[in-house]
């Protein structure tokens, strides 16, 4: 009896540590079935496909981008300058006119019988100047020989100067009258687009501060581009402006591109400090018309000397805290984390200040399936025609 229970206990004490032993080597991943190990090792993951461009190196000219209106080179507000009725409107809304085209007729017959009446006291100046100075040549001849008395004689010569006086303030009131009445058409200053008109006939306007506005004129070719850049673009681009030629292009909100060529024409003379920028002014040809005052543009301003520079595709940049990186595919098609510093964006492709060179190939497809040290099956692919097809619209 003792002896069985004696061979009992050691088949317990040999299946509780066989048990420990298993449950030690399931714990620590202990496979301790070497056929097993060798099948785990087989199964170990097959390289990533990932598709791997090469940096495009190129020399460059730099462009920046900003956001604008579009201004109209002349504006004008027109009013009227001689009270009255307006008698006819000679315009279409948004017509275009040319320079001195009229716009409005205010009812000039008040002004003609002003323009009669100052030619009528013209002559009667011009009469009673003509008499006062025979008058005043006869006695010239009579002074001589004492036939007339001193007193006369300086009376009729200062007759004569008055008369010629009054001839000269009959001519001024004529030529104002004269310009009272050209008021009474009211032409276009400037060539241009004139807006609708606010008045129609039969209105009555006065004038002084208190005149109506009675449309507008906006020149239309060429048109201004005005828009604000930062300090550093003013001082790598804009500074002598006045002494060199910078480029400008604009694009309209509905264009993917800079489809019109311009020049800039003015830097403002100081920077706001509460924005850090410049006011700057641009000047684009319009003989389509197609511009058209007050429009959102799209505007860039090249500058500075053409240099060699390193583009990759934008996507392909990763973000690592405050780190900008790119993973490279380096000897036998392993992954290499790279630290670079970037620029902006140029043709559609990130520039790199730092970090690559002429040369180097990266992932710009599959970065998500990677990591440093990984085996991968690159795919070659163009890098400018990656970014050209998952190019956002602008």
């Amino acid at each position: 009896m003792n002896a069985n229970r004696k061979r009992l206990s050691v088949a317990l004490g040999t299946l509780f540590v066989l048990g420990a032993i298993g449950a030690a080597t399931h714990h620590f991943g202990i496979d301790a079935n070497p056929v097993t190990s060798a099948q785990a090792g087989a199964n170990t993951p097959a390289a990533a496909d990932v598709d791997v461009a090469t940096v495009v190196a190129r020399q460059i000219t730099e462009w920046q981008s900003y956001s604008g209106r579009l201004e109209a080179i002349d504006k004008v507000d027109i009013r009227p300058l001689v009270p009255g009725k307006i008698v006819a409107v000679h315009f279409k809304d948004g017509q275009l006119v040319k320079k001195g085209a009229s716009l409005f007729t205010i009812d000039p017959r008040p002004y003609q019988a002003e323009v009669d009446r100052a030619a009528a006291q013209l002559a009667a100046a011009e009469a009673r100047a003509a008499y006062a100075s025979s008058d005043a040549a006869r006695a010239d001849r009579l002074i001589g020989s004492n036939a007339i008395a001193k007193r006369d004689y300086d009376e009729k010569q200062n007759a004569a100067r008055e008369a010629s006086a009054s001839v000269k303030a009959a001519r001024a009131a004529l030529g104002a009258a004269r310009v009272n009445l050209s008021y009474t058409d009211v032409v276009a200053p400037v060539a241009g687009r004139v807006s609708r008109a606010e008045l129609t006939v039969g209105n009555i306007v006065s004038t002084g501060a208190s005149a109506p506005l009675l449309t507008t004129v906006v020149s239309v070719s060429p048109m201004y581009a005005s828009f604000e850049v930062d300090e550093q673009t003013y001082l790598r681009y804009l500074r002598d402006a006045g002494k060199k030629d910078v480029p400008v292009e604009l694009g309209l909100a509905d264009e993917s591109g800079y489809s019109r060529t311009g020049a800039i024409v003015s830097v403002d003379n100081r920077l706001d400090v509460s924005s850090g920028t410049i006011r700057v002014r641009a000047r684009f040809d319009n003989a389509d018309g197609a511009l058209v005052p007050g429009l959102y543009a799209r505007v860039k301003v090249g500058g500075g000397q053409p240099r060699d520079a390193v583009m990759i595709y934008d996507a392909a940049v990763g973000t690592d805290q405050a780190k900008k990186y790119v993973l490279v595919v380096g000897k036998d098609n392993r992954i290499e984390y790279r630290e670079i510093k970037i620029g902006n964006i140029h043709d559609g492709l990130r520039i790199v200040e730092k970090g690559l060179q002429s040369g180097d190939q990266i992932v710009v497809s599959g970065m998500q399936r990677v990591r440093p040290n990984d085996a991968v099956k690159p795919r070659a692919v163009n890098m400018v025609d990656v970014a050209r097809i998952t190019k956002p619209a602008a």
